[in-house]
């Protein structure tokens, strides 16, 4: 009995080890070929969402397929450049206001330097103001490059998604990990689109109501940066400070512009999104974590976005077979020897 546990360890042990070599390997070979891998994953991501409206067409409509699928490129079309002309507006104020949003941090930096040199603390003000009003621009203008990055892929990813809509087979009712994929995607994109829609109208309301330069903006980075868990949520609450803190002398209203849309976070995201998202993904806090750092590293901001449906996708998978179920458990936090111990 002994030599068959220790046997089964050194088995295990190899796996594991393997496994990591395997990871490390495929890490780069996907931020080697980002630049094909990102627009294929999303449109892989879109024609799940837009498959029912395809297959609706070739199924019950009985269009030719070549017809169902120019209907449905040219509502992928419509919906993409709608949210492409969102975010060139979006950052085209953000570009446009980049150096006054310098300004008013170099401005609260002041502040922040008489209030230390009151107490005989010694600081640069100079080069450190210089700095910020230098750097806060250049953040800002590069964000908008990398998201402008995004939108001049469109076209690929279009070209995906007709090869992938071709090769659709519309007549075939998927069952198993198929299934169970396209439906956690589905309802994943539609519940995190209510929450960040409620999210982004509430905070843009307390922002406009407090008198808040740029209310919109910010709330259409709440409406996007939602869909990043935990972190979008910190980020974009943490974004109008220096605004407010140059737009307004009163505290109370500084404080107000952080801690009410925090509330409205914290009481969204534990109230709201675990009655919307009943079934959940099965994947644990630090699982998120963990992948939203590693896609981040990997496929930077457009992987922070794909990283939850990738994990609980990845999950769905390893739970289908015997020998990777383990590793499903430890995704959704259920450590499965102790459990087994446990019963």
């Amino acid at each position: 009995m002994e030599h068959r546990r220790l046997r089964k360890e050194q088995v295990w042990l190899a796996v594991g080890s393997l496994m990591i070599l395997a990871t490390v390997a495929l890490a780069f070979a996907l931020a080697y070929t980002r630049d094909v891998m990102i627009p294929f994953v999303l449109a892989i991501f879109i024609t799940t969402v837009v498959a029912p409206f395809f297959d609706y067409q070739v199924t019950r409509l009985r269009f030719p397929r070549w017809i169902a699928v120019v209907t449905t490129l040219l509502v992928v079309a419509a919906l993409i450049s709608l949210l492409s002309l969102a975010f060139v507006a979006a950052f085209q104020a953000m570009v446009a206001v980049a150096s006054d949003y310098g300004q008013q941090v170099g401005d609260l930096s002041e502040r922040l330097f008489d209030s230390l040199q009151s107490r005989h603390i010694q600081i640069d003000q100079a080069k450190v103001v210089s700095l910020i009003e230098e750097r806060v621009p250049q953040y800002v203008t590069q964000s908008a490059g990398l998201l402008m990055g995004v939108i001049s892929h469109t076209l690929l990813v279009i070209i995906f998604v007709v090869f992938l809509l071709f090769g659709r087979d519309s007549h075939k009712r998927r069952t198993g990990i198929m299934a169970d994929i396209e439906r956690t995607f589905r309802e994943y994109l539609v519940e995190m689109t209510i929450i960040s829609t409620l999210t982004a109208t509430l905070v843009g309301c307390v922002l406009w109501m407090l008198g808040l330069p740029m209310a919109w903006l910010f709330a259409f980075l709440v409406f996007i940066l939602t869909y990043i868990p935990n972190i979008g949520g910190i980020v974009s609450t943490l974004l109008p400070i220096p605004i407010a803190f140059a737009a307004f002398n009163n505290p109370w209203l500084i404080v107000a512009v952080v801690a009410i849309p925090a509330a409205i976070h914290v009481v969204i995201g534990s109230f709201v999104a675990p009655r919307l998202m009943s079934h959940g993904l099965e994947l644990h806090p630090v699982t998120i974590l963990l992948s939203l750092a590693f896609w981040g590293l990997l496929w930077g901001i457009v992987g922070m976005f794909l990283a939850v449906p990738i994990m609980a996708m990845l999950r769905i998978v390893l739970a289908e077979f015997e020998t990777t179920r383990p590793l499903a458990e430890l995704l959704s936090g259920r450590l499965p020897g102790r459990d087994a111990a446990r019963r």
